[in-house]
């Protein structure tokens, strides 16, 4: 799991809990596109490990990759947003499955869903939503996104080199990239928290995104400190529920509406 945000939302959206191979995800909507909702997973997940088989440099490589001959859609978009930010195609892989889940939920109807895939979050949103910023034990707590309405899609992706198992080459507590673009969010999220391993990368740390203008802003926790880019939703004290993190379940308890 990587550092990320725990989501809430009004209490006529349910949370539906997703659990296939390695992939673990929240959808928060409509119950009647739950099922739009798995197919597209495991359909992501599916396709992808299929794809891998050929061409397994795309999942080792932690730089820019171009796709062999007969990629299928969704390697060729996480390699193309990844080759944006200057990381490897498997950066984007969290957006890319929660950003094509959030698209046929769409399609078959739904209109609002979030689709929390471990931290990286595609929204739909026709209320406000809080969105919790978790950066583990740094003494940044407390804190979240008030997200407000929108008529499209967008992201908020979060990357950390010390929370959860995920690769980073810096010790960012949280790095959190939003955009339209969830995909590149993801991406850009891995990228802003390779640059960060001291106090001293924060004024820099975001320069790479000044020519990105599909991201709308980012920030940093890094211990005691937080750094600011761009425009970002306004940010507000909240209690964090760390049990809406999304997480392997095994044993919890079913599913229940949002809190």
């Amino acid at each position: 799991m990587k550092s990320g945000t725990g989501t809430a939302a009004g209490s006529r959206l349910q949370r539906h809990h997703f659990e296939y191979r390695d992939t673990i995800v929240t959808v928060i909507g409509d119950s009647r596109y739950f099922d739009a909702a798995d197919r597209s997973l495991m359909r992501s997940r599916n396709e992808l490990e299929d794809y891998i088989q050929g061409d397994p440099v795309f999942l080792e490589t932690h730089d820019p990759h171009v796709p062999v001959s007969g990629a299928g859609p969704l390697a060729i978009r996480m390699a193309h947003e990844a080759a944006k930010a200057g990381v490897g195609p498997m950066a984007a892989v969290a957006g890319a499955f929660a950003e094509d889940c959030l698209f046929d939920m769409i399609r078959a109807g739904a209109e609002e869903a979030i689709v929390d895939n471990g931290g990286d979050i595609a929204f739909l949103v026709r209320r406000s939503v809080r969105v919790g910023i978790y950066a583990g034990v740094s003494a940044i707590s407390g804190l979240a996104f008030e997200v407000e309405p929108r008529l499209e899609p967008f992201g908020i992706c979060t990357s950390s080199g010390t929370v959860g198992p995920s690769f980073s080459y810096g010790r960012a507590d949280a790095a959190v990239v939003v955009s339209p673009n969830t995909v590149l969010a993801d991406a850009a999220a891995t990228a802003l928290g390779n640059r960060v391993r001291s106090v001293d990368d924060l004024g820099t740390c975001f320069d790479f995104m000044e020519s990105m203008d599909e991201i709308e802003g980012a920030l940093v926790v890094l211990g005691d400190r937080i750094a600011l880019w761009g425009k970002l939703p306004r940010i507000v004290k909240a209690e964090v529920d760390a049990e809406l993190i999304t997480r392997g379940r095994k044993n919890r308890n079913a599913d229940a509406a949002p809190r």
